[in-house]
């Protein structure tokens, strides 16, 4: 099975999510090699030809993902990912971290980067085969929560059980 994991990374967070994602992959199909994990700006159009199953995350940042990402996914073309099975992933503070209940509420409101690079992979043509995930930060600039890599390579076998 053809696989990629697309990430973008601000402080490390989003890239040790995407490296435990690709651990996991990579151990379940009998690999041990993390499955193929590329930060967006080395991304070329060549690297998402003949995909079976494409992953992308990146951080939350003002309620969307980051630029180098949001420009990334508007460089796929209508129909680019035709037959691809998705799904995408963030890092996030979680709701309950957050102090200020006007905050939460804007946050709500705003969404997360996963379901806006999920929202442009369906777009693009994607089958999206599970609901955007979010994982935990402490602060802004992390570290990630207790558990959260655990979770990460969790949701992976999960990708890979939707065959």
């Amino acid at each position: 099975m053809k696989t990629l994991i697309i990430y973008d990374s601000a402080y490390g967070n989003t890239e040790k999510i995407a490296n435990a994602i690709g651990t996991a992959i990579g151990a379940a199909l009998g690999d041990d090699q993390l499955a193929p994990t590329l930060r967006v700006n080395n991304v070329k159009p060549e690297h998402l030809l003949g995909l079976d199953l494409l992953i992308v995350g990146a951080p939350t940042q003002r309620f969307r993902t980051t630029p180098a990402m949001t420009d990334f996914l508007k460089s796929i073309p209508a129909d680019g990912l035709e037959g691809v099975r998705t799904a995408a992933f963030d890092t996030r503070l979680s709701l309950n971290d957050i102090e200020s209940s006007a905050f939460r509420f804007i946050i709500k409101t705003g969404g997360f980067a996963a379901k806006h690079i999920a929202d442009r992979l369906k777009k693009c043509g994607g089958d999206l085969i599970l609901p955007p995930e979010g994982f935990l930060v402490k602060d802004m600039e992390g570290p990630l929560l207790d558990g959260e890599l655990d979770r990460a390579a969790d949701w992976a076998k999960r990708i890979l059980s939707t065959q």
